[in-house]
């Protein structure tokens, strides 16, 4: 039941992210898709796939969106559907068919087996896994400070070469003339 309320959830903030006016919303409404799909995640058993999904997806996905779009702007974009209202809602339906055929259990017996401990599995066998969110989160958190830093002067004032307007310099030189006259 709390797997169908999830799933319910999930739809939800994900038919917000697509109605929302605006960019911001749109990644704050998929960031809590992110979240639901993480907390089903851990529900089903994969705890190291929620992890990775709450960090990654609800994480470091919308810090990047946030500071992009308050970097680009957040305005309000007026566009109309390629694919006709009812075309959309079929493939959706048959879509979230298909997911649920896959997705509820199927009465299956099972014999009870040993869990392994989580350092032999997070190192043992999915330690490329690991390697590679790291690499992402540190390259994520390398871009967000390019982009903060942006705008900072160098350092050592001699780095600092900009090209002065062809109107201000020529005002430049003007008022240099005036006060040596």
């Amino acid at each position: 039941m709390i797997q169908l309320l999830l799933a319910v959830a999930a739809i939800g903030c994900a038919v917000q992210a697509v109605r929302s006016g605006r960019l911001l919303g749109s990644a704050l409404w998929l960031a809590g898709v992110s979240a639901i799909v993480a907390l089903s995640f851990f529900l089903m058993g994969a705890p190291q796939v929620a992890v990775i999904e709450l960090s990654v997806g609800a994480g470091l996905v919308t810090v990047l969106f946030v500071f992009s779009i308050g970097i680009a702007g957040d305005e309000p974009v007026e566009t109309q559907s390629i694919v006709p209202r009812l075309v959309g809602i079929v493939l959706s339906l048959a879509a979230s068919a298909l997911a649920a055929l896959f997705v509820l259990p199927v009465a299956v017996a099972r014999a009870p087996t040993a869990e392994p401990a989580f350092s032999d599995v997070l190192w043992g066998g999915r330690g490329l896994d690991v390697l590679l969110q790291l690499v992402l989160i540190f390259s994520g958190v390398l871009g967000v400070l390019s982009l903060l830093t942006e705008g900072e002067a160098p350092a050592h004032p001699s780095i600092m070469v900009r090209e002065v307007p062809k109107e201000l310099a020529e005002l430049t030189e003007l008022s240099l003339e005036e006060e040596r006259r």
